[in-house]
């Protein structure tokens, strides 16, 4: 009998006053990077965090704390390399991943399909596999004057021995 895994994560980032945002590995030209210790990629944050959960291995910012010089300005997609490393060597694989953005902008229809492709290319999944959606908070302001992003995502895995 195999049995599944779920795990939950989070992140939320402000806007930045320059850079070039990152969003789920995919680029957005004219908007502000994210501020954080890494290139502030919160979408994979918060699936870095979800698999890392299901798998019973900690955290983000165990794996990768943000105290760490070595971590300054590192790409989320090594991060999240780093983290399947770890959620393989624990004996499980991903099987589906399910991403929920919140954010006034950018709006994510037109490059849903770019994050759902490089996702599915970075968790070795099939595109119907990954889910990402957009959502406005509808004017909430959650983040003050500038802005900002927050990711809850979920990721099953199941024992790959």
């Amino acid at each position: 009998m195999t049995i599944s895994r779920t795990g939950i994560g989070f992140d939320s980032h402000a806007f930045s006053d320059g850079g070039t945002l990152m969003l789920g590995g995919v680029k957005f030209d004219g908007i502000p990077a994210l501020k954080g210790h890494s290139d502030g990629d919160a979408l994979l944050h918060a699936v870095i965090d979800a698999l890392l959960g299901a798998a019973g291995q900690g955290d983000i910012g165990q794996l990768f704390p943000d105290t760490s010089p070595e971590i300054k300005g590192l790409s989320s997609s090594k991060m999240l390399a780093g983290a399947l490393d770890r959620v393989r060597a624990a004996g499980f694989a991903p099987v589906h991943v399910d991403v929920v953005v919140v954010a006034e902008r950018p709006k994510l229809a037109p490059s849903r399909e770019k994050i759902v492709s490089s996702l599915s290319r970075a968790l070795g999944l099939s595109g119907t596999d990954v889910s990402v959606k957009g959502k406005t908070p509808e004017g909430l302001a959650w983040f003050g004057k500038g802005g900002g992003i927050a990711v809850w995502a979920s990721a099953t895995l199941v024992p790959s021995r």
